[in-house]
């Protein structure tokens, strides 16, 4: 079988961003499928292709997979319009593949939004099984984090949204709260498949090398975050539980950042200001050698903004690497990942906005480190148990292609 996949944020394991397609394409792959990738140009990501784009695209193999990649750069640091534009090319240029190429599934998987366009016109006009795949619900994030407030555009979100729900024959939802948000839509709960982000245990659970960044003593506790430094994950409320834990006098304990995003010259800047001499960032690494700083670190941040619509309606990547890497996680905000921490054992959950207690939850993890690897036991535990990527994979991958029959 054919499968016409759109991601725009595509990337490798070399690059330094979620892996979640490349690895359910392996898995297409793996069951005999011929799979196309189109995706754009991403910071942080890797496609594998480095031959120069001609007329704007360029085109290559990479582990099995045909790849046609757009010269669309894009970047969590864009500005909300350059961002909107970047989207609506990438939506258009892929309509033209959706309405020429060969292909039995079209496949769609957001963010942003817009990449369900693609899929919709390949049902109504070319009459191809549509499978859209929902990683956060929009518009509802952005009105309620408040970065997009003119009624109009949430209209015209609203209704692609309702457009991309209705004309795909199944829908993916990664958490239970985005499920709910597709039933909400009208879809038939018959229609929706859950398959949350997955655990790369052959990358996270193998042994390594541990490392720690240069001035960070062996004796220090690390407390580490990964991912996008954007104004979805809240980091200040990590910097207020840092200039708590300076006050306390507890020097040992390091805040370390990995990544980048649009927040990140602020965050640094007011680490410079307050003086948090216990807070470190540090650049974006691929997946490998991010296993390999796991394994030096004590306990993983899975942090987000106080935004209700968070509490059971995303799947952050970061946090089944954490599980993956057998680290507790430390979790900042109410909802499906917080009740997993607290049945299973594996870290520590604290009320949003709350330094004191995130500071509290540091100090106990540093001061009790006897209890951190059962805690890492129980998290590696269940990351095997329900979230090993290969099972999911293979779930993702006969209901995708299930559609076609």
């Amino acid at each position: 079988m054919r499968v016409l996949y759109f991601h725009q944020h595509f990337s490798t394991p070399s690059g330094s961003t979620g892996i979640r397609s490349y690895e359910m394409a392996q898995r297409l792959v793996e069951h005999g499928h011929q799979i196309t990738m189109v995706c754009g140009s991403y910071g942080g990501g890797e496609t594998g292709i480095t031959d120069k784009f001609v007329r704007g695209r360029r085109k290559g193999l990479v582990d099995g997979i045909d790849i046609i990649e757009f010269d669309l750069a894009y970047s969590n640091t864009d500005g909300f319009t350059k961002r909107a534009s970047t989207f609506l090319m990438f939506a258009l240029k892929s309509v033209g593949i959706a309405l020429t190429h060969k292909y039995d599934v079209v496949f769609a998987t957001t963010t942003p939004l817009t990449a369900g366009i693609p899929g919709i016109f390949a049902r109504w006009l070319r009459f191809k099984p549509f499978v859209f795949e929902v990683r956060d619900l929009w518009p509802e994030l952005p009105k309620q984090m408040g970065v997009i407030k003119n009624p109009l555009i949430l209209s015209a979100m609203s209704i692609l949204e309702w457009c991309s729900y209705r004309s795909a024959h199944r829908c993916v939802g990664l958490s239970p709260g985005i499920v709910e948000g597709i039933k909400k839509r009208g879809v038939k709960a018959s229609k929706i498949a859950l398959v949350p982000n997955g655990c790369d245990l052959n990358i996270f659970a193998e042994k390594v090398i541990s490392w720690r960044p240069s001035n960070v003593l062996d004796t220090d506790f690390i407390a580490i975050f990964t991912g996008t430094h954007g104004v979805a994950n809240g980091l200040d409320a990590a910097l207020d539980a840092a200039a708590e834990l300076k006050l306390r006098g507890r020097t040992d304990i390091k805040l370390v950042f990995v990544g980048q995003g649009k927040l990140k010259a602020k965050l640094q800047q007011r680490v410079v200001e307050d003086k948090l001499e216990n807070v470190i960032f540090h650049a974006p690494i691929n997946k490998r050698k991010l296993a390999q700083l796991m394994k030096g670190a004590d306990i993983g941040l899975q942090l987000l903004a106080n935004i209700p619509a968070f509490y059971y309606g995303t799947s952050p990547n970061k946090f089944f690497d954490y599980i993956s890497a057998g680290l507790p996680v430390l979790n900042n905000y109410p909802g499906w990942l917080a009740g997993m921490i607290k049945e299973n054992d594996c870290g520590y959950t604290v009320e949003p906005d709350n330094a004191s207690a995130f500071a509290d939850a540091l100090e106990h993890a540093a001061d009790n480190k006897i209890l951190l690897p059962k805690m890492g036991e129980n998290a590696q535990a269940l990351a095997k148990r329900e979230f090993d990527r290969h099972n999911l994979a293979n779930k993702w991958v006969t209901w995708v292609t299930g559609v076609a029959k």
